[in-house]
């Protein structure tokens, strides 16, 4: 979208289900895992760019043999450097001992990285946090084997508070309320736990100490584990994690929130945040990707064998729907459908807005991820025209000249590229006060695309923010000279703050949300926003199950339409010539597009979650006090 809006993390674990040497073998190398992971994290290098990490773990080691590894980067362009740091030590091992070379067995024992169970993550950086120690995965060692985690996920949790205060009733001390450390120290007490009462089971058997390890790795059940530490969870998840032994496991939250695909064949399993970038590296059909049940988890035992489990109750599926229409990879063949459809379904809009003139009217979109959307309204604007070209052709009949059948038929939509992102520039666009000095340069137009007094249609992902459109597209567009300016939304108005992993926290920051109030400036409603407010503060300590989204009343006395009005008032540069008009997509439209995926809780304030009604209103509350921050 043209504004800067980032989603935090994408997964991927690979799990070879074979020796190494089968790969070397077959492929021609012991490194197969490494290159596979390799490809995993670039094709979901959409879904972060700030940071990466990799981890693997080796079976069957001996004791005294490393057999954890992790590498983590927050380089300009972190995936390259995790496997340039790998590459290095993989070769400079190679190099000064040829005798490894075609030995897999001593390249397992002596180069790092090189495991049968490897774990990737993506982020982006939200909130100012893009330390190298906040980056995935997140690492829980003991001298037990099984004892030691590694955890990464695409996640956030609205309670971190809740769940910090239960780790430290359960006697632990954890060393930041951030909620990857609770989550994985949780995991870890609940871990802890299981091998406890396994190895004194085990012990009574008659077993050695000595004995009991590769038994309590044998008989630990991780799926009861996640449903202990997993019962108070509230988010959105996608959660991860390898136990030191060679248990892996996936945990995708009850709603169904963030997404989650899986594949297994007889020699690896693989689970991912993107559904496309599973078929592209181990080259399958769509059907062979699975995606992953809500409130489900899937195992793999350090054996092999895997399983899907039943962690937690679904609850009404409520998948997230900027995922299809921005977040996730447009290759997918399910959303690049959803994004044709949602382009088709905003159309009637734009025809009425441009007052049914194709014939003068210029279409083209921004930035390259609406293209898809865009290929959907020039579809119907298509279909729209040969109706209208058979109606004519039809009631002029037999009589019709060729002059005026070519007149007819030469009437098409009007596509160009009018403005072109300088890629450039936009990585140095990384904080608010900086932006809005280069945001002005971020895009160029094609000079003569556009004829003096004709209407200028711009598809856009979303608008959320409105600050790129102000600041820059507006007024660069203005340039072409056009008559009028529709700028279209595919998404419709985002008027509430994500909680679940999507960095939009602050109400103020919406332009719907600008809007709407300044709709109750001009018409003396501003005792709503203070009756709102009180409403709120009466709430903080009611807990998450009772609490009611009262910011929902905020916006309840306007219609979308005159919120978008309002919005095309607000954005319009004081200097620009053209007249400028807004159009969002309806709630309704959406849900057409996208029917598995009804997560609209930024549209409609409908949240899956009891922890997300208690983050809306302290956004409220912290927007009516001033207070910059986010409400989680």
């Amino acid at each position: 979208m043209s504004d800067a809006i980032k989603h935090e993390c994408g997964i991927s674990v690979i799990r070879l289900l074979k020796p190494l040497e089968y790969y070397k073998e077959k492929y021609g190398t012991a490194f197969y895992g490494v290159n596979k992971m390799y490809l995993m994290m670039e094709k979901q290098h959409n879904r972060g760019q700030d940071g990466a990490g990799f981890a693997s773990i080796k079976l069957d080691v001996a004791p005294g043999e490393r057999y954890m590894s992790r590498v983590r980067s927050i380089a300009q362009q972190p995936i390259q450097d995790i496997f340039a740091q790998i590459n290095d030590r993989i070769n400079t091992t190679l190099q000064e001992h040829p005798e490894y070379v075609d030995d897999v067995a001593a390249q397992k024992k002596n180069i790092p990285y090189i495991g049968e169970v490897l774990l990737g993550h993506v982020r982006y950086g939200t909130f100012g946090k893009n330390s190298i120690e906040s980056v995935h995965p997140f690492l829980r060692q003991n001298n037990w084997m099984h004892r030691n985690i590694i955890v990464a996920g695409n996640f956030n949790m609205t309670n971190v508070h809740e769940l910090f205060d239960n780790l430290i009733q359960i006697g632990q001390h954890p060393k930041e309320m951030a909620d990857t450390v609770t989550v994985m120290e949780k995991i870890g007490h609940f871990l802890d736990d299981a091998v406890a009462k396994l190895y004194k089971q085990i012990k009574k058997e008659g077993y050695t100490k000595q004995e009991a390890s590769p038994i309590i790795a044998e008989r630990l059940k991780v799926h009861k584990i996640l449903r202990r530490a997993a019962k108070n969870w509230d988010g959105g998840y996608a959660m991860a994690g390898l136990l030191g032994h060679g248990d892996a496991f996936v945990l995708r939250d009850p709603a169904g929130i963030r997404p989650t695909y899986y594949y297994q064949d007889d020699e690896v399993v693989v689970v991912a945040s993107e559904r496309p970038a599973i078929q592209t590296v181990f080259n399958v059909p769509y059907e062979s990707v699975k995606e992953l049940d809500p409130g489900h988890a899937i195992i793999v035992k350090k054996d092999g064998t895997s399983s899907i489990n039943e962690i937690l109750e679904p609850v009404e599926r409520k998948a997230c729907s900027f995922e299809r229409i921005y977040f996730s990879r447009g290759s997918d063949k399910e959303i690049y459908q959803e994004r044709k459809k949602l382009g088709r379904l905003v159309f009637p809009q734009i025809l009425k807005a441009i007052d049914h003139d194709i014939k003068n009217t210029v279409f083209s979109y921004i930035p390259n991820t609406a293209e898809t959307s865009f290929f959907g309204m020039v579809r119907e604007a298509q279909n729209y025209l040969n109706k209208r070209k058979e109606e004519q052709i039809l009631s002029i009949g037999s009589k019709i000249t060729s002059q005026e059948l070519h007149e007819i038929l030469e009437v098409r939509p009007r596509i160009e590229k009018v403005a072109i992102k300088d890629a450039k520039l936009r990585t140095f666009i990384t904080q608010d006060s900086s932006r809005d000095d280069l945001v002005t340069h971020v895009y160029d137009i094609s000079y003569g695309s556009v004829k003096k007094g004709d209407n200028l249609v711009i598809i856009d992902d979303s608008i959320v923010r409105g600050t790129t459109l102000k600041k820059s597209i507006l007024r660069i567009l203005d340039r072409l000279s056009p008559k009028k300016i529709i700028v279209v939304s595919s998404a419709p108005q985002i008027r509430y703050p994500d909680c679940y992993g999507i960095d939009m926290a602050k109400l103020e920051d919406f332009i719907a949300f600008r809007a709407a109030l300044a709709l109750h400036e001009e018409r003396k409603t501003m005792n709503v926003v203070e009756d709102i407010y009180n409403k709120c503060l009466k709430q903080l300590n009611t807990k998450d199950k009772d609490v009611i989204n009262y910011v929902r009343e905020f916006y309840a006395p306007f219609t979308a339409d005159e919120i978008s009005q309002k919005i095309g008032e607000l954005l319009s540069p004081e200097d620009i010539k053209a007249e400028v008009e807004i159009i969002y997509q309806s709630v309704e439209s959406l849900h057409e597009a996208c029917p598995k995926n009804l997560g609209d809780w930024y549209f409609t304030g409908n949240y899956p979650t009891p922890g997300g009604n208690r983050v809306v209103n302290k956004a409220f509350i912290n927007f009516y006090e001033g207070k910059n921050e986010r409400a989680y």
